[in-house]
């Protein structure tokens, strides 16, 4: 990833000390002590639930320029950002360069997406915890199943080995999920889908990252899978889907709000029963720019926020 050679105006940290990893831990640890006494706190106004953006929304502008990037997000108004697999190529004095610009500018980062070394005993995870754990990270997502995962024994071994690195990761204050596709919806062996199979098969603290655009699109219902998982959808990906083609301005072009997604019960069990901490916004492409898009999306978003 190109990214990780961007110069930081006006600092640099690559001498930076352990300490600094402790400095950012506990700004982590005390932010996550403020949301959950406010949340818990006795007449205060309902839970607010920050809106972030899945950065392979705007991927093109993340490889020209991550700092300039992260910056026009936080002016939009994007509370956090998920950053996607490519992250895990940044050395962890780079890590650290991007989470002191994050908090200079307010961003926060959740979750991440993840191949599936991430989740492989060894350097790899233990990068991906150490990484996770500068940004200020709570769940590492896989991003998608890797190759050959196919049949019961193959998803039954993708769940046995998401369920170990579930209790791995648990000691460092993390926490592991899976983000669905399309092709998750279908059947396993005719018997069961394949999200259904993943559910019953990972523990319940084990997240289940709805992205509803697929789930839309292939038929399924989001607001029962929702309710069918209480507590286990954590983060929703907002990306919105209509019938026709791409050709057409539809499909997965369509912003958040264009498309046919039932966005109004949707949010309501997210926040009544799935146990969702905050939302991303995603978009694979439109009609306008990167930019462009997250503005609109954001725009879109507040709007039916208002409006719900």
């Amino acid at each position: 990833m190109k990214t990780k050679r961007n110069a930081i105006s006006r600092r640099n940290f690559l001498a930076v000390s352990a300490a600094t990893i402790a400095t950012l831990a506990t700004k982590t640890t005390a932010f996550a002590a403020s949301e959950d006494a406010a949340a818990a706190s006795p007449g205060t106004a309902a839970k607010k639930y920050p809106i972030g953006l899945e950065l392979y929304s705007v991927r093109a502008e993340l490889a020209r320029d991550l700092p300039n990037t992260l910056r026009t997000v936080a002016k939009m108004g994007y509370e956090v950002v998920e950053f996607y697999a490519p992250y895990s190529s940044w050395t962890l004095p780079y890590a650290k360069e991007v989470r002191t610009l994050m908090d200079d500018i307010g961003l926060r980062c959740y979750s991440t997406h993840n191949n599936i070394a991430s989740f492989t005993p060894g350097d790899s995870m233990s990068k991906a915890i150490e990484l996770n754990q500068i940004l200020g990270g709570r769940h590492l997502i896989l991003a998608s199943e890797p190759g050959g995962t196919k049949g019961l024994d193959g998803w039954k071994k993708l769940c046995d080995q998401l369920t170990a690195a579930t209790e791995q990761l648990k000691p460092h204050g993390l926490s592991a999920g899976f983000h669905n596709h399309q092709s998750e919806w279908a059947l396993l062996d005719g018997k069961m889908r394949i999200m259904d199979f993943i559910a019953a098969n990972t523990p319940k603290e084990f997240v289940l990252q709805l992205d509803v655009g697929t789930c839309v699109e292939a038929g399924a219902d989001p607001v029962a899978w929702i309710k069918a998982n209480p507590g286990r959808i954590k983060i929703a990906h907002l990306k919105d889907w209509a019938p026709g083609s791409r050709a057409d301005e539809k499909s997965y072009r369509v912003l958040f709000g264009e498309g046919v997604s039932p966005w109004k019960e949707i949010t309501a069990a997210l926040e009544s029963a799935g146990g969702v901490e905050c939302y991303l916004l995603e978009q694979e492409c439109s009609r306008f720019s990167e930019f462009e898009t997250a503005q609109r999306e954001l725009d879109a978003w507040k709007k039916f926020r208002k409006g719900a």
